[in-house]
């Protein structure tokens, strides 16, 4: 099982000092990947619901400076050798198909191939509206169409594709990515619709588990979705089990609550063995990349925590 940690893309410690010392100390601690979030702009008034809060209020503390997500998984591959560089998740329609397959590829060739492409739909309406892509409306369409064209584009020596919101002929994409056939592709979300796009488009189903509308906050309500996700696997004429599957943690240890929304022990509660307990009954069920959001309000901190982590947690796998 890897495991990952975030590199932040906002506030004070994306600041370039302070964000090489984490992926490279990070690195260094034998974490295999970091995760990238990705805004291009932040509105100043939000009227649309974030989906990972039970009030549905974008984080304050997100109204911060930013980086462009792919320039700075770009930066960080060129300070470290063999972290893994993760959109976490990047939101398709913000940028256009052909020069997003491009900038990806870039950065799978650059890093001798250590792209994972996590992707999104996409939930904020007025960031889509303030930097015009595609209508928001649309998003679930665009975002299988744009995928499809990346894998057109990263495939075939001659790519050629004519969508709604896509189209190319009589064009080179050269160099392809390192990685074969793609890099792999981790589908963010919870819905039936973010199920039905990584059982027919997805190399792993990438949830977050704290979204009130499709909590999977215990092992039962985990399993009860990925039982979902291999049926859809299998109708959409794939092996059921050929999805991988990731899990993002948001809050864990002693100050998570110990109960889940069904009434069953929430995951990752407690005390460190339990927590390794827990990672130990998801990789049964075949969870093989699990990235934890280690929190501090110094580089220092995040790093103090991710090392307890991996003495307290990780030594008694």
């Amino acid at each position: 099982m890897q495991f990952g940690f975030n590199a932040p893309t906002a506030g004070p410690m994306s600041a370039t000092d302070q964000l090489v010392k984490l992926v490279v100390e990070g690195e260094a601690m034998g974490f295999d990947y970091a995760t990238f979030s990705d805004h291009v702009v932040i509105p100043t008034d939000i009227e649309a619901k974030y989906p990972y809060s039970n009030t549905g209020e974008f984080p304050a503390g997100s109204r911060v400076e930013r980086h462009e997500q792919l320039i700075e998984m770009a930066f960080v591959a060129a300070k470290t050798k063999k972290l893994r560089l993760v959109s976490s998740v990047m939101v398709v329609p913000h940028r256009p198909a052909v020069l997003t397959a491009k900038m990806l590829a870039t950065i799978d060739v650059l890093s001798g191939g250590r792209l994972v492409l996590g992707i999104g739909a996409g939930w904020m309406k007025e960031e889509f509206e303030a930097i015009q892509a595609p209508d928001f409306a649309e998003r679930g369409k665009v975002t299988d169409e744009y995928l499809r064209a990346f894998i057109e584009l990263w495939t075939k020596p001659n790519p050629k594709f004519a969508g709604k919101h896509v189209r190319f002929d009589n064009i080179l994409l050269d160099p392809k990515p390192v990685q074969k056939p793609y890099p792999p592709i981790w589908v963010g979300g919870e819905s039936g619709p973010a199920l039905r796009r990584t059982a027919q488009l997805g190399d792993a189903w990438y949830p977050i588990g704290t979204n009130p509308a499709n909590p999977l906050d215990s092992l039962k309500r985990f399993k009860t979705q990925v039982d979902r996700l291999r049926k859809m696997t299998a109708e959409a004429g794939r092996k059921p089990d050929a999805v991988g599957l990731t899990l993002r943690v948001t809050q864990f240890g002693e100050n998570a609550p110990a109960k889940a929304g069904d009434g069953e022990r929430r995951l990752f509660s407690g005390k460190p063995a339990e927590l390794a307990v827990d990672i130990k009954a998801l990789k049964e069920i075949g969870v093989g990349c699990l990235d934890f959001g280690f929190t501090g309000s110094t580089v220092d901190a995040v790093l103090a925590e991710m090392q307890k982590f991996k003495r307290d947690v990780l030594s008694l796998l």
